[in-house]
Formats: C-alpha cells, structure tokens, sequence
C-alpha cells in the first residue's frame, strides 16, 4: 500500500512510522526539513520538503498510485485544501484529514471528506471518562453510541451472549479473555472473567449499567 501523509509532527511522524513498520510504501511530506527527525534512523519510507497541497509536489511523489492519503498538519486550511486536492483531483481511494475547529469538522463531513477532529475525540475520551471508565464513544467516533466493557461474574456466568443483549440498546460484539479476543455466537455461553465489548445507546448507558452492576465505577 502506497501511504502519502503531509505534516510530519507528533501524529504524522508516528502514523508514517507505525505504517511503514507493517510493511507499506510509505512518503511524508512537510514544510519544515527538520521535522523529518522525529521519524528517526530507521524509518524506510520516503520524505519530501513542501506544501501538501502542491499538485506538481504530489504527482511527483506518486499520488496518482497513492491507496491513502492523510493530512495530519497543526492547521485546518492547510488539511482541507490538501485532502480535498487528493479527492476531488487525483480521486485517491482513502482520503483522511485531521481537523481542529469541530464546527469545521461537521461541515466538510457532510461534504464527503473523511475528517478526524482531535477536539472531539479528545473531548469525547475526558467525558466517558468522567461519566463511565469503562465506556469509550470516541472509539467509533459517535456521540449516539459506544462501546462498553462489561466483566463476567455472578449472574452473568452461564448465560449466552444472546441472553446478554437488549435490543436497539446493547449488543455483544466481541469477548475478551486471556489468550485473545473473539467474536461470539448468539449461543456462546460466558465464562468468569470474559469481559463483553458491547455496543450500547449512550442514552441506555445509565441503564445498562444499573442492569449489570455497574454503578461504581
């Protein structure tokens, strides 16, 4: 895979280091030199000095091949105008960019951009946190549901996952255990200390919560 990433601060040079480190082509574009640093010596992919934004600068580095694209820089214009390049000229199959102002980030999604706000997410992961440690909204990027860890004991052991569910409020997608993590059939039966990642209503949260014993958290 073929991985174009412009901004090589905190977030992009350690997203280029992860991709690159999994096997994948991957090319990093900044306008600062130096912060080609941050990726250090053993970083294999390709760097480049510029706008992200530039049309020549990209075809240059291969962008008419490039499977993604991310812009990861510290400014919203700079993010949108290079991703909706990527989009809308070059028609890269995966176009990510990063967003600040949230206000922003609601507008260019209903336009079809594929945009990560940090503000949200980073506001999303304080509330849950606040509101329920075991409950994690900001990982499917939504404020109308999340995904909760609930741990197997008392009344739940010997139940099946099907027994478990509520629907259109909480769903067992997944089981936890010590060696690995699957996902279940409705007639899986629960062992002591499986833990359940649920999808659940944020709505239903407080009472999900009362259902499984969860108040203290």
């Amino acid at each position: 895979m073929l991985v174009i990433i412009v901004g090589c601060g905190r977030v992009g040079s350690e997203l280029a280091k992860l991709l690159s480190g999994e096997g994948n082509d991957v090319v990093v574009i900044d306008k600062n030199s130096s912060s080609f640093d941050r990726l250090g010596g053993t970083f294999n992919g390709v760097t480049t000095t510029g706008n992200g934004f530039d049309l020549e600068l990209l075809k240059r580095v291969g962008i008419e091949k490039a499977d993604a694209f991310c812009a990861v820089t510290n400014g919203d214009n700079t993010n949108l105008v290079s991703a909706q390049a990527a989009k809308k000229i070059f028609n890269v199959p995966k176009v990510i960019a990063r967003i600040y102002d949230p206000q922003r980030a609601y507008i260019y999604k209903a336009l079809g951009l594929d945009i990560i706000s940090g503000t949200i997410l980073f506001a999303a992961m304080l509330r849950d946190k606040i509101v329920e440690s075991r409950f994690s909204s900001y990982l499917i990027e939504s404020k109308d549901v999340g995904v909760l860890e609930i741990e197997v004991k008392n009344d739940l052991v010997g139940k099946t996952v099907e027994e478990i569910n509520l629907p259109r409020e909480l769903l067992v997608v997944a089981i936890k255990k010590i060696d690995g993590v699957f996902i279940p059939e409705p007639k899986t039966a629960l062992r002591p200390k499986d833990v359940l990642m649920a999808v659940v209503k944020v709505e239903s949260l407080q009472k999900v919560k009362a259902k499984f014993g969860l108040e203290e958290t």
